[in-house]
């Protein structure tokens, strides 16, 4: 059940780069409906997530953010006794559009919790701070002053 368990829980890792980069930020936020999310500012929730999401994420007219997000090096770390389980990643961050050549844009780490309910793995935390390096974000970003 181990091999299973991590498989399932880098699955969420990449479903969220995944719906972020094709634009789905709903997508994205409902992986995290059963979690606490921490912001550089405060803890929120799915909903608050998505609602800073949908305020600073600069979506094309394509649907996309023009966005790869990049999960890389998971330690996952299962108590299948608990049915919890800790995740430390790095993330990159790349971009291209019409104005910008491809180029990563941040990078960092996600800190994420995880509970498994009635056999499904999902998200029970994450810490959303840990931004590490900055590139170029004035075309990923809106409204916001780094």
């Amino acid at each position: 059940m181990s091999n299973n368990s991590a498989l399932e829980i880098s699955n969420l890792l990449y479903r969220y780069a995944e719906y972020i980069d094709s634009g789905d930020l709903q997508g994205a936020a409902s992986l995290f409906q059963h979690a606490t999310i921490k912001t550089n500012e405060q803890l929120v929730d799915a909903e608050g997530l998505l609602a800073v999401w949908r305020q600073v994420i600069q979506i094309y007219p394509c649907g996309t953010p023009r966005t790869k997000h990049v999960v890389s090096n998971p330690i996952i770390e299962i108590d299948e006794l608990a049915k919890k389980a800790t995740c430390r990643s790095y993330y990159t961050v790349f971009q291209c559009t019409d104005k910008l050549p491809l180029q990563p844009v941040a990078a960092g780490r996600y800190h994420d919790e995880f509970e498994c309910v009635e056999g499904q793995w999902r998200f029970s935390y994450r810490d959303y701070s840990k931004l590490d390096f900055l590139g170029d974000l004035s075309a990923h970003l809106k409204n916001i002053e780094l």
